[in-house]
């Protein structure tokens, strides 16, 4: 098995999606509903990824380095129109977490995405979202203080801290709150239904 080859290819997937999610920062689209050619790159990457993972099993540290395994995770935590692909992937992901072959961060952050979009409360705190006062602040969660003792175990910072770095992040991308909070959480709410990850 060539994994050097797959290691470079699943790098390239990775790049594709940070590049186009740049220019939607640079041209003020990001944050302004889900972009439908994004959607389509995150789908793609999705298949992609799904393929290899067929092939050579999860994409873990001993098989394609580490810059590739993160590269896998960053797919994955981005096919959020493919609920039944993350839901399997955070599966093969706590096995090479176990196993020392996966950064326990990626877990904790594909665990609370899940989390969000089946709309239970999240475990790390690591996933964020315009509040009804036009602020980011984290998307529900269960005890603050159990959510920073997780955090802790996983290497990551305090929910506070991280809730500053996060605004602070949508300040210099110049990202703007929703105009209508409301619609935008209908829209949400739809969005979920039609891909499958609520009823």
């Amino acid at each position: 098995m060539d994994y050097k080859s797959i290691a470079n290819k699943i790098i390239e997937l990775k790049n594709a999606d940070l590049e186009f999610r740049q220019q939607l920062v640079e041209t003020g689209q990001l944050g302004k509903g889900y972009n439908e050619q994004m959607e389509d790159l995150h789908i793609s990457n999705a298949q992609q990824l799904d393929e290899i993972i067929d092939t050579i099993g999860y994409p873990t540290i001993d098989k394609v380095g580490k810059e590739a395994c993160e590269a896998s995770w960053l797919i994955i935590q981005h096919s959020i129109s493919r609920p039944e692909f993350m839901k399997q992937c955070m599966q093969l992901l706590e096995t090479a977490v176990t196993e020392k072959q996966a950064n326990p961060k990626d877990l904790a952050y594909l665990t609370d995405r899940i989390a969000v979009f089946e709309e239970k409360p999240q475990l790390y705190g690591t996933q964020f979202d315009w509040d009804e006062n036009g602020e980011l602040s984290p998307n529900p969660f269960d005890d603050l203080t159990l959510v920073n003792e997780r955090r802790k175990s996983v290497g990551l910072n305090t929910l506070e801290e991280q809730t500053e770095k996060i605004r602070e992040q949508a300040r210099n991308e110049n990202h703007q709150p929703p105009p209508d909070f409301e619609k935008r959480q209908q829209e949400l709410k739809e969005w979920k239904i039609k891909v499958g990850w609520i009823k």
